[in-house]
């Protein structure tokens, strides 16, 4: 019998622009693969939805808030349907940046020191000696994060702004110079690191993840065995420490700068990373003998639920 897989993208975060490319290159994947697929952008009455439609799986290419947090692995928890990637649990953890750091940090994974600050606070005053780095706490793609540079005189006052959409809770970090690597894990496996640059200079923002010719993947990073290796075995260890499934990145960064600290940080597990056929994660799943379509595929059968 055809497995039945409904699609879940879009969604209502700031990242949905991001979940439409994914959910569609996924599903287009799943039917060259012989799948039926439903695509579901998702909606409040995603827990009316889904029953009617009676898939037997649900692969989840949804990003941000109500995707990436354990809200929508809840619903499908309470639902009994079988879906993709981590569970309640690791979801909520790892999408909670400030609690994904202390879990982390408890198993020996290195993370950038910094505290949780209100973005009134962080508007008020400096609250890290610059440079520092200041971010939503529960936020990805790069959204609402600023890089307070040395020298600056005052914060960032778009934090003030009345239309600010990414909470009032912001994480302010020292930030880690050097080179930005990130190590997918699927399933148990940890594949290989790639270093990302921003095609025009400067850092890893929206623009330069999202647009084309936006970014440069050197895979693999050129960087020495031991350090590849170390990146790798951090990337499992903070997945496993945050009960990941599935696939997740961790995204590092490593200061190899002449006169540097040497230091390898990790900043972030993504429990939901892109996934459209250019994404970093398929990338790499590519690069370790697993074309999109086959990591697709695996992912819809590793769907289970009590993830």
């Amino acid at each position: 019998m055809t497995k039945h897989v409904a699609v879940l993208m879009g969604g209502f975060s700031s990242e949905r622009g991001v979940s439409l490319r994914s959910g569609e290159a996924c599903a287009k994947a799943l039917e060259s693969q012989g799948y039926k697929v439903t695509r579901v952008d998702v909606g409040r009455d995603v827990a009316e939805v889904l029953p009617k439609l009676k898939p037997d799986v649900a692969l989840n290419a949804l990003h941000g808030p109500g995707g990436e947090d354990g809200i929508i692995q809840g619903v499908l928890e309470l639902l009994r349907i079988p879906y993709s990637h981590s569970g309640v649990l690791a979801s909520a953890l790892a999408a909670n940046k400030d609690k994904a750091k202390l879990i982390m940090a408890a198993a020996g994974v290195p993370v950038a020191p910094g505290r949780v600050v209100s973005r009134f606070e962080a508007a008020g005053a400096h609250v890290l000696p610059p440079p520092y780095v200041l971010k939503p706490v529960a936020e990805g793609s790069s959204y609402g994060v600023f890089i307070v540079q040395e020298g600056t005189s005052h914060p960032p006052q778009e934090l003030l702004r009345p239309d600010w959409a990414y909470g009032d809770l912001m994480l302010a970090e020292k930030y880690i110079a050097g080179r930005e690597l990130t190590c997918a894990v699927m399933g148990e496996r940890a594949l290989g690191v790639i270093e990302i640059k921003a095609a025009g200079g400067g850092w890893y923002d929206f623009e330069a993840k999202y647009a084309p010719g936006g970014s440069i993947h050197e895979l693999p990073a050129k960087v020495k065995e031991n350090i590849y290796q170390l990146v790798q075995d951090l990337a499992l260890k903070a997945h496993r420490a945050l009960g990941c499934r599935g696939m997740s990145r961790t995204d590092f960064r490593y200061d190899d700068r002449p006169g540097g600290t040497g230091e390898i940080v990790v900043l972030e597990v993504n429990t939901q990373p892109g996934m459209t056929e250019t994404s970093l994660a398929p990338e790499m799943a590519a690069y370790a003998g697993v074309p999109f379509g086959e990591l697709v595929k695996w992912m819809v059968e590793d769907a289970s639920c009590d993830r």
